[in-house]
């Protein structure tokens, strides 16, 4: 009697076989929170990846001006050019959001409310696990735990690294 394995592999059985990939490449959205994360990210653009694209809203220090915000003023490619929030959430399977233990987070809670509004997933990175204080991981994590559906706390950058490998970036 043959094993599931061995009989699956024969030719009676390969014509149930479907020839196409299982999944497609996802289109990831990587995107600093903070200074400290935006030089980790654009140290990581460096890298090849099947299709990620890489932000940085560094330059959004805080809660947007009543008056004079703009989804289309403070997110930036890594060439400083600027980008439409929606646009890209629009064109995302998933959105990656790195922070560094301690500093300012508040642009997840923009970022998450657009990607909620689409059923666009979310993730969080947070720099610093080894080195940050409790007080300072709970400073950040209170800021993007409600926005992302997945939240890491990374020792080093090659744990970040390694977390957008397996998120297929």
């Amino acid at each position: 009697m043959l094993s599931e394995s061995a009989r699956m592999a024969s030719a009676a059985e390969a014509r149930f076989r479907i020839d196409a990939p299982n999944a497609k490449p996802k289109r990831v959205k990587v995107i600093a929170l903070d200074r400290p994360s935006e030089a980790v990210v654009k140290h990581l653009a460096q890298k090849s990846w099947n299709g990620a694209t890489f932000f940085t809203a560094s330059a959004f220090a805080g809660a947007p001006p009543a008056s004079s915000f703009s989804m289309q003023g403070w997110l930036s490619d890594l060439a400083g050019r600027t980008k439409d929030l929606i646009d890209e959430v629009d064109a995302a399977d998933l959105v990656v959001m790195v922070a560094t233990a301690g500093e300012n987070a508040q642009a997840a809670a923009l970022i998450g409310e657009a990607c909620s509004l689409r059923r666009i997933t979310t993730t969080g990175l947070i720099l610093g696990g080894a080195s940050a204080s409790d007080e300072m991981l709970s400073r950040t994590l209170s800021q993007m735990r409600p926005w992302s559906l997945m939240l890491v706390i990374a020792t080093a950058v090659d744990y970040i690294e390694d977390m957008l490998i397996a998120l297929r970036a």
